[in-house]
């Protein structure tokens, strides 16, 4: 158990950081982290027997992460025409 989590939050890591060129595909990594982290958090709290109000105030906040990248995916696809990061710029903004 303990290495096919290590395997799942390595493998979200890495996605992460080689995806270099759509936006997309770092929003879904980063999302998959934050599934990750959920999961381990409810480990957690079912181990130790704590409240699970801290998960529903981790999945608000995540839900609200995940709209403000949809919304910048949609501002930046409106503006520049793609979700290729290397068309951002400080410059532009």
């Amino acid at each position: 158990m303990i290495l096919s989590l290590i395997v799942m939050f390595l493998s979200g890591l890495i996605v992460f950081c080689l995806s270099h060129k759509h936006l997309l595909l770092t929003l879904f990594s980063i999302e998959y982290l934050v599934l990750f982290l959920y999961f381990m958090f409810n480990i957690f709290m079912l181990m130790f027997g704590f409240e699970m109000y801290f998960i529903l105030v981790f999945l608000i906040f995540s839900v609200c992460e995940g709209a403000l990248g949809l919304g910048v995916l949609v501002s930046m696809t409106r503006s520049h025409g793609n979700d290729y990061l290397s068309s951002l710029s400080i410059l532009s903004w």
